[in-house]
């Protein structure tokens, strides 16, 4: 069963950047490249997001410190 499902997904479910270069008209190998390319890009565009909230938090909290009340005086 298993066999069964895995066929059916490599026939019909890989040839999509085949099926969708012939439609454009490039390539496959560039279609590959390009979805490869943007899925690194994708992943890097979101750890440089994380870092940077990371730092500002960061500045956010040294310059904000909590201040004592005048009662805790």
């Amino acid at each position: 069963m298993v066999n069964n499902i895995r066929y059916f997904f490599e026939k019909h479910g890989f040839r999509v950047s085949a099926r969708l270069a012939d439609r454009i008209g490039m390539r496959t190998s560039s279609v590959r490249f390009f979805f490869i390319y943007l899925s690194f890009f994708t992943l890097g565009l979101a750890f440089a997001f994380y870092l940077t909230l990371a730092f500002v938090v960061r500045i956010k909290d040294l310059v904000y410190t909590k201040r004592s009340s005048v009662f805790d005086l």
